[in-house]
């Protein structure tokens, strides 16, 4: 499918972190703008005031950068079109509300909360085909609007007909026009209601694709007639597949991380996070997984987008991450695991590592990653001024004796080596473990787990290099006094 320059947006509203179904919308906005040069569009959809939390739209944005979801309009820039903040628009809604209701197509409604909760009681209990306004105020079309009156505007629906369209996902859709309720566009605290807000901000902003969630299909015939009642040109939609959780509900908190700012604190790749959440519906040709982002620009088509729910595979995220981080070569994982751990401080260090000290300890590590979130926990002795550990796990598989002659000659031996580096302490503490004939796999495990106190850790020998030889003769020591107060015991 071909489309000339146009131009899509992401409409997010201040209500709250920006989650996974939020953010793959912005995503196919986003490839949609960069396969045919088009712009990319953010709009703050702020109307619902008693909503709003603080600070939300700036989540949105670091989101946004995070991904590399750069925008050409809203959030900021600056020029003809931006930004787009909707409670900064309100004069403008008013206008075209005074329009609409001069042409007949909407009126001012007095009812209040009683009446219209009566009348939803009634059609309920009735089990009437029709649910919503039934139009007591539809004499009062060709009034002017005054913004202190104690009224909402309702827009006028068609009594009958039908509201078609062609969605970009779902085919041709229609709606009858007679089972629609008289919807109100601007509420009684004189803010517009989403419906007639997005409608206008959409023409004025030339948008001429909208991309959004199945959710809002049942809008579809209230934003027709809004488009058609002022002779304007309706743009394409696309509505996309719900993100369903692998018991096939719609995904929510319940099932774990939803926010795309949780996933980035546990450590997922940007460029993760974009082919995993480009996949949730879409594929290239049903097989291919890792798909690089000049790629997906290159070959996303929204036409052939699946309608179903795309299921959220925790698993296939978590294999998609550690691939993307086995492919960095130690420089680059390095500087995004120091500048992660400048952001996000691991609780079990207790200094944090230089840059260089971080690329150094890449190589011990970078095979066995899911997420930059698991590093710490590797490697977290090579941070630590002490470690502890109980003496049954240090003698689980031999014996306090065994232990203690493994502990003792190590601590002589590395003692006189001179060049500390890995190849020559795993030459002396293999043949130490074969002269001794200690099995080698218990030998190490006393040693690993005396200088790092786990008991599965990074290669030894590279991460006794790293801990250096000051730290792992003293490591040694605390273990030897601890034998020695075990065996007085």
């Amino acid at each position: 499918m071909m489309f000339d320059k146009p131009r899509v947006r992401y409409a997010p509203s201040p209500t709250g972190e920006p989650h996974v179904g939020n953010i793959r919308t912005a995503l196919f906005d986003w490839l949609i703008s960069k396969k045919y040069d088009g712009k990319f569009i953010i709009r703050e959809e702020d109307t619902d005031q008693a909503r709003i939390i603080n600070g939300a739209m700036n989540q949105q944005e670091e989101s946004l950068r995070w991904l590399g979801l750069n925008w050409d309009e809203g959030l900021g820039t600056t020029g003809d079109y931006g930004p787009y903040v909707q409670s900064k628009r309100i004069g403008l809604y008013h206008e075209f509300a005074e329009k609409l209701l001069l042409s007949g197509n909407a009126y001012k409604c007095f009812c209040s909360k009683e009446r219209l909760d009566e009348l939803r009681g009634i059609q309920n209990n009735s089990k009437s085909s029709f649910i919503g306004y039934d139009g007591k105020c539809k004499n009062n079309i060709g009034d002017s609007y005054y913004p202190k009156e104690e009224c909402v505007i309702r827009f006028n629906m068609p009594d009958s007909g039908k509201s078609v369209i062609a969605d970009l996902v779902r085919g041709n859709i229609e709606f009858n026009n007679s089972l629609m309720e008289d919807f109100v566009i601007l509420k009684s605290d004189c803010y517009p209601t989403y419906h007639f807000a997005s409608v206008i901000d959409d023409h004025l902003m030339r948008i001429s694709i909208v991309i959004r969630g199945e959710e809002w299909l049942s809008s579809l015939p209230r934003h027709i007639q809004i488009y058609e009642a002022f002779g304007w040109e309706i743009p394409q939609f696309a509505h996309l597949p719900t993100i369903l959780a692998m018991d096939k509900t719609k995904l929510s908190k319940r099932h774990g991380a939803t926010s795309i700012l949780e996933f980035k604190a546990d450590g997922y790749l940007p460029e993760a996070m974009i082919n995993f959440l480009s996949l949730l519906g879409w594929s290239i040709d049903g097989e291919k997984e890792i798909i690089s982002v000049t790629d997906l620009i290159q070959k996303f088509d929204i036409s052939t987008l699946n309608s179903s729910g795309a299921v959220f595979d925790k698993e296939k995220l978590n294999w998609m991450n550690g691939y993307y981080i086995r492919n960095k070569n130690d420089y680059e994982l390095g500087n995004i695991l120091f500048e992660y751990w400048q952001e996000y401080p691991p609780e079990v260090f207790e200094w944090q590592p230089t840059l260089m000290e971080t690329i150094q300890i890449v190589p011990l590590i970078s095979q066995r990653l899911k997420t930059l979130g698991e590093a710490a926990s590797w490697v977290s002795f090579l941070y630590k001024k002490e470690i502890h550990y109980d003496i049954e796990e240090l003698i689980e598989k031999s014996t306090v004796t065994i232990a203690q002659k493994v502990v003792d000659i190590a601590l002589i031996e590395l003692e006189k080596l001179e060049y500390f580096e890995s190849g020559k302490i795993e030459e002396l503490l293999r043949t130490i473990s074969f002269e001794e004939e200690i099995k080698t796999g218990v030998f190490l495990g006393i040693i690993r787990l005396a200088t790092s106190g786990q008991k599965i850790s990074p290669p030894i020998f590279q991460s006794l290099e790293i801990l250096g030889k000051q730290r792992t003769l003293r490591f040694l020591k605390n273990c030897q006094s601890l034998i020695q107060a075990f065996n007085t015991y």
